[in-house]
């Protein structure tokens, strides 16, 4: 299991990109030790603090630093291709 949050990128919620592309190339040159991912994730991209007297913004965390829908739809879209290879890599082996 790896996450692609926190130190893996440098706690830069825009960077989980960059580590879910460097991690969906392992899966697909065949590493069947990685069997998931964690992507810090939320309706809209960054955080907030809460502040009284201020309103939240809608869909934005208020705990960690997570990408957007968007990101998070193109990185599971990177994973899911890379699983795809990774399978036939390892039928094509056997």
């Amino acid at each position: 299991m790896i996450d692609c949050s926190h130190a893996n990128s440098q706690k830069q919620h825009e960077r989980q990109i960059d580590v879910a592309r460097d991690v969906a190339g392992q899966i697909a040159g065949g590493d069947a030790r990685i069997f998931g991912v964690m992507i810090e994730s939320h309706i809209n991209g960054g955080r907030q603090d809460l502040v009284p007297g201020q309103p939240l913004q809608y869909g934005v965390s208020i705990t960690d630093a997570c990408i957007g829908w968007d990101s998070t739809v193109e990185a599971l879209k990177t994973l899911a291709d890379a699983v795809r290879k990774r399978r036939v890599r390892l039928a094509d082996a056997e």
